[in-house]
């Protein structure tokens, strides 16, 4: 049950990632050398209700979802996801700060950090947020912004 629970919520995030084009919907990567570190922002009702059910996530017009993954170079210059830990805040519009509660997710070889926030409509929220790969001493900090809009 766990392996098809993993496996919705990877098809649910690379819908996501397709979505990137959709004015609800904000991606982008950070290069750091031999890291990479990559973020998704995306509205809860872009989860399915079931999805959103077997992963405990709420799915609401005033919830979003942000998604942080981090990737290292490999010698053949493609890219493999690692572990590590990740944590941050998001600001709303008046800079009050709500902490981000990531979870880690694994699937195979897939590793991601997921975490939910509250949002009012076209609100402009910013991300601050520290990414860690296991085994390494150097944060990896990245920060950008984003509105979402209620449906």
């Amino acid at each position: 049950m766990t392996r098809i629970i993993h496996a919705h919520w990877f098809a649910i995030l690379s819908l996501a990632c397709l979505l990137l084009f959709s004015t609800q919907s904000h991606a982008g990567s950070k290069d750091f050398g031999e890291f990479q570190v990559h973020w998704s922002v995306f509205p809860s009702t872009f989860l399915a209700p079931e999805v959103a059910r077997e992963n405990n996530l709420n799915r609401s017009k005033s919830i979003g979802i942000v998604n942080i993954s981090i990737m290292r170079e490999t010698e053949n210059g493609g890219l493999e996801p690692v572990s590590g830990q990740v944590e941050g805040k998001v600001l709303n519009d008046v800079q009050q700060v709500k902490f981000l509660g990531f979870r880690r997710i694994q699937e195979g070889n897939a590793v991601y950090f997921i975490a939910e926030y509250q949002y009012s409509n076209a609100e402009l929220m910013t991300f601050h947020i520290t990414a860690r790969p296991t085994g390494s001493t150097e944060d990896l900090p990245i920060r950008f912004a984003h509105t979402l809009f209620n449906d």
